[in-house]
């Protein structure tokens, strides 16, 4: 069966009907049910001085699911490296690495909404040299041995619990971005499938075993509901302010994300990233999935009703799961 995952990144525009602190207390609850139910992770994205709330503390959000969980991976993707300090976050990372018994990983990434980079002081030019200083100094952190850093001895302790070290993947758009994963990372998360191509192929070249043909991109958020057209209708706005969202940020940089404007929310169902679907068209949809590829829940999605987005993990619960 296709691998189960579910994912947060706490957008909270004014639609939102709850507080954003009722958005986190429902994603912890709805983890827990995921890991019952044998999801395999969840993941938890960042940005920084989004006006809807957009999560900007992974390892606060993190180590409250770890607390509360046992089994499901917890991965962070992506980590804005130009926006911490790297040996922070070596340390940070390691202390939940502890938490959780293991159950981390991370997806590095040089970020692209210049708003950031201002909100921050950094420079958009030296986001691909601060990312690489990032995977460096995790990597050398994480041996518990003194190593340099920025022409000082450092250490950090504690080790993480994982040996030798949690997987470091990096994230980004673009050939150059996935040549760097192939050479400096454990894997790679392309914001688009076609970019896997050249990380697949500078692999090889590194004398690595072939990662494989890329998976599908899957879609953005996937509903079960008995009646699709009505429950777009409740879901469409949210939909349509996330798609702007990052659409925004993605013309403002000129990155290559997949989202774009868009105002019509016809016109966005039509672009297939939402599936509305039926139990019994999920599960004829999950059936014919490869057992590699994931089926990607994001409940909380635009900051949804949680009520709403628990009909749908209840429905997905009693009548899809109990078929595959």
């Amino acid at each position: 069966m296709a691998l189960l995952n579910i994912r947060y990144d706490f957008r909270c525009p004014d639609i939102c009907p709850v507080p954003v602190d009722e958005l986190y207390h429902a994603a912890i609850e709805q983890v827990e049910w995921a890991e019952r139910l044998g999801f395999v992770s969840v993941t938890l994205s960042e940005h920084h001085g989004s006006d809807d709330g957009y999560l900007p503390s992974l390892v606060a959000l993190a180590s409250a699911i770890a607390a509360r969980t046992e089994n499901i991976h917890i991965m962070l993707a992506a980590l804005i490296a130009p926006m911490h300090d790297p040996l922070r976050v070596a340390e940070d990372l390691a202390v939940l690495d502890r938490i959780s018994k293991g159950r981390i990983s991370v997806v590095v990434a040089a970020g692209y909404v210049p708003s950031e980079f201002d909100m921050f002081g950094r420079r958009m030019r030296d986001r691909v040299a601060l990312t690489e200083e990032m995977v460096e100094t995790l990597k050398a952190a994480w041996t518990g041995e003194a190593f340099e850093f920025r022409g000082r001895r450092v250490r950090v302790t504690p080790t993480p619990y994982q040996k030798p070290r949690p997987m470091i993947w990096l994230g980004g758009s673009g050939e150059k971005a996935a040549r760097r994963a192939a050479r400096i990372a454990d894997g790679f998360l392309p914001t688009m499938p076609e970019f896997w191509d050249h990380y697949r192929d500078e692999v090889i070249k590194q004398g690595r075993p072939d990662p494989g043909p890329a998976t599908s991109g899957g879609v953005g958020y996937l509903h079960i509901t008995h009646d699709p057209n009505t429950t777009w209708a409740k879901v469409a706005p949210h939909a349509l302010h996330e798609m702007n969202a990052y659409g925004r940020w993605a013309a403002e940089s000129g990155a290559a994300t997949g989202y774009e404007p868009v105002s019509d929310a016809d016109a966005l169902r039509a672009m297939g990233m939402h599936q509305l679907l039926t139990p019994a068209e999920a599960i004829e949809m999950i059936r014919g999935m490869g057992e590699m590829e994931a089926v990607m829940f994001h409940p909380l999605m635009g900051g949804l009703d949680p009520a709403l987005a628990w009909e749908n993990l209840r429905l997905f619960e009693s009548e899809v799961l109990p078929h595959l």
